[in-house]
């Protein structure tokens, strides 16, 4: 971390290569608006969807992103200077002029990801930022992996006794060779109804409710556009949905209020429309969590907007329990920062199953934690500074040997014992 600055300089990084391209976009705008610029200088690093990094200031502002080609066209280019560590450097692109001196290069001390889906949220990034040394917000590479994979996911909340729905999973290789053969295995082992979903993707894209056959082909045809990997669930019925958000890291973990989001009565689970293009943040049920104050609202509501009833209506002991499986979720995954974990919850019988773990939650879930105490703001500055201990821990360890194995001595040894 500099130490010469009084503020810290955080690098909001979002868009991304991703379906969820739009939603990282509304996320992050919300976040860079609520940072507290009296102790952070906030520097936009937009990635957009050819993979190109760009900054500049009017990244900043939501409306610049109704245009996403005149937004490009405005943004100076960035590159990765490898020559930095513990900082993230970043080189703008040099302006065509022999008489313009070369641009500063940009030092991040800290990053905020906020990229959902794809490489941004599944490790990728994280693993770019570990290589650099460089602390960043949010869960590690493997919490990020083991978050982004609903599959692998399911697979150690068995283990941990979390309970899930039960489910088959799949690849396209698998299924090209014997689609009826799968169909047959599902209707056998899980029944109808059932839910299909890519295994790697979030914002309710390519999920679909299938109650037939018919539909269960449609509804994997449609979901292999987005993933190789096919999740299918035995649908829970009559269905409530309820989240939580937990605060972090895996020694000390807390959770939100609870909250209960509302579907239109002719949908059989929340869909994309439904999380990010209804409404106004008002809710249409128990009178929700609309958004509060114009740093919120800033770039759009995201999952802010959804129709939602918090805290959820469900009885203090089932409301505990939940709470309880989420915390042990997050900190079992090795997830740290923010995250958002979704249950199942079958409205006749009580029974509560994970769904699945968003360990870059649409909004940060400011929206949970503003009822549970913790304004925007005061969210962020947690985040940032689980971000800086664990950096600061990890930089504490032993992570080189003051032994160089290439030298001549040491070479002939090696020699030696390949003879």
């Amino acid at each position: 971390m500099a130490s010469n600055r009084s503020r810290i300089r955080v690098g909001v990084i979002f868009g991304g290569v991703s379906p969820e391209h739009e939603v990282s976009v509304i996320s992050s705008l919300q976040a860079a608006a609520a940072l507290n610029r009296e102790r952070y200088e906030v520097i936009p690093i937009y990635i957009a969807k050819n993979g190109w990094w760009y900054s500049g200031d009017h990244l900043l502002n939501p409306d610049t992103f109704k245009d996403l080609d005149d937004a490009v066209d405005r943004a100076t280019p960035l590159t990765l200077d490898p020559r930095s560590y513990r900082t993230l450097r970043l080189r703008p692109e040099a302006p065509d002029s022999w008489f313009s001196r070369p641009p500063e290069p940009i030092e991040v001390d800290v990053v905020l990801p906020g990229l959902h889906g794809s490489e941004g949220e599944n490790g990728g990034l994280q693993g770019l930022l570990e290589t650099f040394n460089v602390a960043y917000a949010g869960s590690g590479v493997l919490g990020s992996a083991l978050g982004m994979d609903k599959v692998q996911a399911k697979l150690l909340c068995q283990q941990l006794e979390i309970p899930v729905v039960d489910f088959v999973s799949f690849r396209e290789a698998e299924w090209a060779e014997n689609e009826d053969d799968w169909l047959a295995r599902i209707e056998d082992t899980l029944g109808m109804p059932v839910v299909v979903k890519p295994a790697r993707l979030g914002s309710s894209i390519g999920i679909a409710f299938a109650s037939d056959r018919d539909a269960l082909d449609d509804a994997i045809e449609e979901a292999l556009r987005y993933d190789d990997k096919i999740l299918v669930e035995r649908a829970v019925q009559p269905l409530r949905e309820i989240n939580c958000s937990v605060l972090g890291d895996p020694q000390q973990a807390q959770p939100s209020v609870l909250e209960e989001p509302v579907r239109t009565e002719d949908e059989a689970l929340l869909t994309y429309a439904e999380k990010y293009m209804r409404g106004d943040g008002s809710s249409g049920k128990g009178g929700g969590a609309p958004t509060r104050g114009a740093k919120q609202q800033s770039g759009g509501e995201g999952m802010a907007s959804l129709d939602r009833e918090i805290p959820a209506d469900i009885p203090d002991e089932m409301a505990g329990e939940i709470q309880r499986l989420a915390v042990k979720t997050f900190q079992s995954l090795e997830c740290a920062g923010v995250a958002r974990i979704d249950f199942l919850l079958n409205g006749e019988s009580g029974e509560i199953f994970f769904n699945e773990i968003n360990t870059i939650p649409g909004s940060f879930s400011f929206y949970l934690w503003e009822p549970s105490g913790v304004p925007f703001d005061q969210l962020l500055d947690r985040m940032i500074e689980v971000a800086i201990k664990r950096h600061r821990e990890k930089n504490g360890r032993i992570r080189s040997y003051d032994v160089n194995l290439l030298s001549e001595r040491s070479l002939q040894g090696v020699k030696g014992q390949k003879q």
